[in-house]
């Protein structure tokens, strides 16, 4: 029954992403989720696509919802435009209140008679106390079945101020460098498993399309990047933990990983970091227990910058990892001085509030035109 209602939710997302894109072509109106629910109703009706009645149509009519929203992030430059749904990729069903049932932390599901059987992840909390508003059946490319449950709780308490700030530079060889001189290895997962999954990829290569054999080489290749990517989601999330558990600000440089993955000697390394998730993390977790997050300028010469008396070097090759300052003659690391030139500036531009991530918002407001501010010597404290 969940694989039927995955390919009827993959077909109503295609058929509707292609109505929306003929409707805007032909007409130039976009279409609202009461237009998508008479085309979904027109189309159950067809001989063709009956077989969309079997399955329940609280996921079907879920897909318009999103899909919507899809295309509001589009138009407002948060997402890029919606594509088709294939059936190779991850699967996903959403019910709200009408198409399931809860009760004493079993779940049953709209066209089934029996509860659906899942172990429990959340031993803290007993599921019999909780009150889902939605819950999503998903299966990932490597045939792994996951429940996911949405569940209004109260605000977490806010984390105890500790004084400090701290200014982070990200990079390649460091994952990540603060202000204070630590040096937090790169663990290069990808990298790590580079070997393994170009031999399963092969393997895969080899085997005939269509074949049953080909889609366990897939499940085995599809294993191997989900163990990749949760090794590069644990170690992303304990980082940014420990960094806002610490400290009271944090500041981050404004860094363009679109525009830098197109160069294709250090794409794979810089997407192997994962800087936009660790930055999107940052955000979240400050403003939820009440820290605050200060993004500089991406254009800040936080590398060529003294820290100690402010001095700017005309030029720093990129293979130069420790400079002498010709004007006080101190000597730094390149990354150990730009964390602190990167916490200087944070702190100077949020005198102004720019560039500063406040709880409750999710814009951040730039301070491009400012001039720039010199960087002073020592780790400041509030």
């Amino acid at each position: 029954m969940l694989s039927r209602t995955f390919g009827c939710v993959r077909v109503v997302w295609n058929q509707t992403l292609a109505w929306r894109h003929r409707r805007w072509h032909a007409e130039r109106e976009p279409a609202n989720v009461p237009q998508a629910n008479a085309f979904l109703t027109q189309l159950e009706r067809t001989e063709e696509f009956a077989w969309l009645n079997e399955v329940s149509s609280v996921p079907l009519q879920q897909v318009l919802r999103t899909q919507q929203r899809a295309f509001v992030n589009f138009f407002e430059g948060r997402a890029r435009y919606p594509r088709f749904k294939s059936r190779t990729g991850r699967q996903s069903a959403e019910y709200t209140r009408s198409g399931f049932r809860w009760r004493d932390g079993r779940l049953w599901l709209a066209k089934t008679d029996t509860p659906l059987e899942f172990v429990w992840s959340w031993p803290d909390m007993d599921p019999a106390t909780i009150d889902p508003s939605t819950v999503t059946v998903s299966r990932d490319p490597d045939g792994r079945w996951y429940v996911s449950l949405a569940v209004d709780v109260a605000d977490p308490e806010q984390a105890p101020a500790t004084g400090t700030a701290v200014g982070v530079d990200l990079g390649v060889k460091d994952f990540a460098v603060t202000s204070g001189g630590e040096k937090i290895a790169n663990p290069r997962h990808l990298e790590r498993k580079a070997r393994n999954l170009a031999r399963y990829q092969r393997r895969m290569a080899r085997k005939q399309r269509g074949s049953a054999n080909r889609a366990k080489a897939r499940a085995k290749v599809a294993r191997a990047h989900r163990k990749v990517r949760d090794a590069r989601r644990d170690f992303l999330h304990k980082t940014s933990t420990r960094l806002v558990r610490d400290h009271d600000v944090i500041v981050i440089e404004d860094l363009a990983v679109e525009n830098m993955v197109r160069n294709r000697s250090l794409a794979r390394a810089i997407s192997d970091c994962g800087w936009g998730e660790f930055r999107r993390l940052l955000e979240y977790k400050t403003t939820r227990y009440g820290r605050r997050l200060i993004v500089i300028d991406r254009w800040y010469p936080s590398s060529k910058t003294c820290s100690a008396c402010g001095h700017l070097l005309a030029a720093l090759s990129l293979n130069t990892r420790h400079w002498t300052c010709p004007g006080c003659g101190t000597r730094h690391d390149r990354d150990v001085n730009a964390a602190k030139n990167i916490l200087a500036a944070g702190l100077a531009v949020s005198a102004c509030g720019a560039d500063v991530r406040h709880p409750g918002s999710s814009r951040v407001r730039s301070a491009v035109k400012q001039e720039t501010q010199p960087a002073r010597g020592g780790i400041p404290r509030l």
